[in-house]
């Protein structure tokens, strides 16, 4: 069983920073590609980031690039997203996400096969 464990959301002031972790529990599982994704209340969720992690490329929505980055420490077994310059629109829950069926980065939750609980960001 993979667990996807998140960590790092919290509350900041508008162009403030904060980075999520997302700690894949089985190490033998080696998703080819991840994302986080975001919902707000009363929105439906939204595909964020997403990184192919053998080739290291990555994908990001309109809304947040140039603000937010994906990356990936192989040796941890963790994705990061970096996100600054945050507003109050990125208020949210995040939900890191885990699939070996694509190889470029996607976000279209259905090609994920394993979520986390998600960790909430509060942006004021």
């Amino acid at each position: 069983h993979v667990q996807l464990v998140e960590s790092g959301g919290g509350s900041v002031q508008a162009g403030g920073s904060l980075r999520l972790s997302c700690l894949v529990s089985r190490i033998s599982y080696s998703p080819s590609c991840m994302g986080w994704f975001r919902r707000a209340p009363g929105k439906e969720r939204e595909g964020v980031a997403a990184i192919a992690t053998r080739a290291r490329t990555t994908y990001y929505a309109d809304s947040v690039k140039g603000r937010f980055t994906i990356s990936q420490d192989n040796a941890k077994n963790t994705v990061y997203l970096q996100m600054n310059s945050l507003k109050p629109e990125d208020t949210a829950s995040y939900y890191c996400a885990a699939t070996r069926t694509r190889t470029m980065p996607t976000m279209w939750d259905r090609d994920y096969n394993f979520w986390g609980q998600g960790t909430q960001v509060t942006v004021s």
